[in-house]
Formats: C-alpha cells, sequence, structure tokens
C-alpha cells in the first residue's frame, strides 16, 4: 500500500509557484483562458480519484475541448518535462488519477460527444469523455447496447474504462473492456498521433491494443474509441439464491460454471453487505443468509427457461436455503440493484471505506471469506465483501475513519494482506480497479524484479521521459525493498542488497 512515510517529498512552496508560472505560460499558448485552472479552490476537487485516501493537489487542470489543443498541451509539456496525468471521471478506485505535485492534469471530460453509431457494423465511434451508460442509451433504439458495465456506468467515462480494462455484473459471459473494444486513437506523450487496434476485428503486428487497454494512461492518452455494441437479448431474468454457509455458497459458485453453465451474471454478496444494501435499497434480499449469490440467464424465452432450471438444480444441490426467480423485468432490476449499489450503501454506514480488488481461482472463494472474517478480527476493522463470484474477481470494502491515522494505517496494511492472500491462493493483485498507487507494495509480492523490470522496458518504449501517469503500476526496486522490510518471511527480508529509506 502507499503510505505517507515511502511518500518522497514533495516541492517547496516557491518551487511549485515558480513552476506553476512557467506552466501556466506555457499552456496558455496551447488552450483557451477558460481551459486553465491553477487556483487552489480550482484545483482542489481534482487532488483524488475515488480512492479518498490518498490526495495531491495538481499544480495545474488542463481541460482541452479539441484534439488540436490536447496535442498542443502533450508537445508543451513534453518540451517543458512536465508530468501529465490523464483523468476521466475521476470514478476509479485505485488511485489512478491522482495528480502529480509537480504535473497536469488532463481532464478528457469535455470530449463528451458520440462520432458515430452504426447498427450495421454494431460498432459506436465515442471520444473518451462519453459516459459508459449513454453509449448504451444511444444503442437502445437499435435493441443494442454496450456490454461492459461497472457500478458506475452511470457516471464513468469509456476513455477510463479503457484505462483500467473495467468489466461489471456481466463480463463473466460479455468480457471486460479488452474483449469490447475494437480500436482506441489518441496521443504519445510526445503529442504523436497514436492508433491501437483497427476497425476489423484483428489486425496486423503486435497486438498493442491490448497493451493499451489497462495502461492506466500510461502509454498514451486516448481521445477517441471503437467499442462493439451487441443485441440486447430478448429475456432476462435473475435467480436470488440464500446460503446459511459461505463455504456452500463459495462451492456453489464453482458448480454453476462445473456443470457447462456460463451465467449472463454471477455474483456474490456476504451477510454484512447485504444488511448494508437492503437498508439503502430494500431490494428484498434474505438477511438472515450468510451470502447471496445473484445468477441471471438471458437470451430467448426458451433458452433462459432451459438455463433457469439447470441453474436452480444446481444451486438446490449445493444447498440453496431459499431461491427466488424473478417474474418481471422489475422485480430482475430490483434484484441487482442492491449489487449495483453496494459501494454507496457502505458508504452510509462508515465515514471512509476502501475498496480492495483481487481475483482468486472460483473454488477458493469460501477460504479467502474465511480468511477476512480472520482479518477483521486482526486489524480490528470490518469489512464487507461483494465479488464478481463468476471470474473470481473480489471487491471487499474495509470500513474505516480517514480521519484516525491509526485506523488508516490498519486499513491499508489489512488491504495489504487481502492482496497477499490473493495471490498465495493462486489468484492476482487486481481484476479491475487497476494498480494505481493503492497497490504499488504488493505488485512487488506478485511480480519478479525480472517482471517488474520487463514492464518498465514497455513503458520505456512508449514514454522515454517517463511523463505519463509517473509514479504509478509500476514500483521501483528500491520501492519494493521499502515494503519488503515490512515482511519477514522465515527470518529472511526480500531483496537485502537493495537500499532501504
Amino acid at each position: 500500500m502507499n503510505t505517507a512515510s515511502s511518500a518522497p517529498a514533495g516541492p517547496t512552496p516557491a518551487e511549485r509557484a515558480a513552476r506553476q508560472a512557467e506552466v501556466v505560460q506555457a499552456l496558455s499558448r496551447a488552450v483557451p483562458a477558460h481551459a486553465l485552472l491553477w487556483h487552489s479552490e480550482d484545483t482542489t476537487p481534482y487532488e483524488c480519484d475515488g480512492l479518498t485516501a490518498y490526495r495531491q493537489r495538481p499544480l495545474v487542470v488542463c481541460l482541452p475541448e479539441t484534439y488540436e489543443e490536447v496535442q498542443a498541451v502533450l508537445r508543451a509539456c513534453h518540451r517543458l518535462q512536465v508530468p501529465v496525468v490523464a483523468r476521466g471521471a475521476g470514478t476509479g478506485l485505485s488511485g489512478g488519477a491522482m495528480p502529480h505535485a509537480l504535473g497536469v492534469t488532463l481532464s478528457l471530460a469535455k470530449f463528451n460527444r458520440i462520432l458515430s453509431l452504426s447498427p450495421e457494423s454494431r460498432t459506436a465511434v465515442v471520444q473518451s469523455g462519453v459516459r459508459n451508460l449513454a453509449i448504451s442509451e444511444a444503442a437502445a433504439p437499435y435493441n443494442l447496447y454496450y456490454a461492459p458495465d461497472p457500478s458506475s456506468q452511470i457516471a464513468c467515462t469509456i476513455g477510463g474504462n479503457v484505462a483500467e480494462n473495467s468489466g461489471g455484473v456481466h463480463c463473466l459471459k460479455y468480457g471486460l473492456t479488452v474483449h469490447n473494444v475494437l480500436q482506441v486513437r489518441g496521443f504519445t506523450a510526445e503529442g504523436n498521433e497514436v492508433t491501437f487496434g483497427s476497425e476489423a476485428l484483428d489486425a496486423p503486428g503486435y497486438d498493442l491494443l491490448a497493451a493499451v487497454i489497462g495502461s492506466e494512461g500510461m502509454l498514451a492518452v486516448a481521445t477517441e474509441v471503437t467499442v462493439k455494441l451487441v443485441p440486447k437479448p430478448l429475456l432476462a431474468r435473475c435467480i436470488m439464491a440464500s446460503f446459511d454457509d459461505v463455504r456452500k455458497a463459495g462451492d456453489a459458485v464453482a458448480a454453476v460454471i462445473a456443470a457447462g453453465i456460463i451465467p449472463a451474471g454471477l455474483e456474490m454478496m456476504d451477510k454484512p453487505m447485504t444488511a448494508a444494501v437492503e437498508d439503502f435499497v430494500h431490494a428484498g434480499y434474505d438477511l438472515t443468509a450468510e451470502a447471496i449469490l445473484l445468477c441471471e440467464s438471458d437470451g430467448t424465452p426458451e433458452e433462459v427457461e432451459e438455463e433457469i432450471g439447470r441453474m436452480s438444480a444446481v444451486l438446490q444441490a449445493a444447498g440453496a436455503t431459499a431461491l427466488t426467480v424473478s417474474t418481471s423485468e422489475a422485480e430482475r432490476l430490483r434484484f441487482w440493484s442492491g449489487r449495483k449499489n453496494a459501494f454507496p450503501a457502505s458508504g452510509r454506514i462508515s465515514p471512509d471505506y476502501m475498496c480492495m480488488d483481487s481475483t482468486i481461482p472460483r473454488r477458493r472463494l469460501a477460504d479467502i471469506l474465511l480468511a477476512i472474517q480472520d482479518m477483521e478480527k486482526k486489524y480490528g476493522l470490518r469489512c464487507a465483501n461483494v465479488f464478481h463470484a463468476g471470474d473470481g474477481n473480489l471487491h471487499p470494502l474495509i470500513l474505516f475513519d480517514a480521519n484516525d491515522a491509526d485506523q488508516l494505517h490498519r486499513c491499508e496494511q489489512f488491504g495489504a494482506e487481502i492482496m497477499e492472500t490473493s495471490v498465495a491462493m493462486g489468484g492476482t493483485i487486481t481484476g479491475e480497479h487497476g494498480v494505481g498507487v493503492e497497490k504499488l507494495g504488493t505488485m512487488c509480492v506478485q511480480f519478479s524484479p525480472e517482471e517488474l523490470a520487463q514492464m518498465s522496458s514497455v513503458k520505456h518504449a512508449f514514454d522515454p521521459q517517463g511523463l505519463l501517469n509517473p509514479g504509478k503500476v509500476i514500483p521501483t526496486l528500491n520501492r519494493c525493498a521499502e515494503y519488503g522490510k515490512m515482511l519477514v518471511r522465515g527470518g529472511q527480508i526480500s531483496r537485502p542488497d537493495l537500499p532501504r529509506f
């Protein structure tokens, strides 16, 4: 985790003021005056993304309105060696859009136009500031929609989705952002135009589209995205299954997949999360259940009827204590409303929360839940859990008070142990929220120095000066040494040859 003790010393007020004047003067030639913000009351709203525990006020915020202005800003920043952090709606949960103290936050909020939509090819070309849900709303008259549906889809932008490789509750069947994007256009750190992918289903050469999706704005600044659209299913129905034991619920998830069923959505919530969301949205959840599964089927009425029957049989055999199948579209949406509002519901019962993100093998779902319960006692903090259970993607929400330095420290330790445990169980430290600053330390747990060096080489190939979103995602070896000094395993510290700070 990113702790204050490991953060580098910031610039002095005089250094900051001098650099700010220089940058403002340079950017004033690239964009109109109204597109530049540098007074503290204007830049403070940009000091963090959805991860509010870590904040840094940017030197300058720039809000260009044309591609030419984006290009001019990047060229000016490259000439002055000014770091640039691209920002969408600021809904990210890993600190990926946290500003640089001496850098420019490049907001793409004004790039909010859908440029074209073709029902024949089932594609749409949209600017990076277009909201995720707006794409589906525009495609609705053609009976099409954009499949990835993160919980923040009402606000999050497609550019941010590309940066984090976002998924959502229906990603098990329809895939993540990387499976639903054909092309990304934008600019390099030097301000040169660049295109990843193509309008075709495949492109020759290296698959650089897959490299840039999920790169968290470290390789290029995306301005335009071509997305795939899929037909709306004729019918969708959802099963709400209650379990009196989390292990039974975890085993049920594995059993559904083992039966050869790929649900449109397969989500899991534990008892604390169920209680929080039920109080918020009144979805009719079973408050006595230790865990709830939401299993959705979509397709033709005949397909749905058959799949609902098969899933119900599997869930009952796995020990479900109650099954409720939606009988109308309104009831289906009500079942999902709780899951979609898990994060705001948690915000009502705690001053702050830190939403973690890791992925484990489906067979270990119960193991990680029980491990988290032990961690709650260890760190003296509550944790509510919601999972994209179908692909093993965890979203534990650690509840704490950020105004209490000790609670923040314990929360960081709690989150780091969840990540380390996920890796130990054969998983990975992120599924769809990215690394940002939140997981810099635990990157050292999952990846070797050689693997991190390879990541740095890819970054260097695109951005030799390291100006795009610096200090994120890829930890330095010294950073790993600092993290490693807190981890003593078998009486040995990690990388004893590296200096500690």
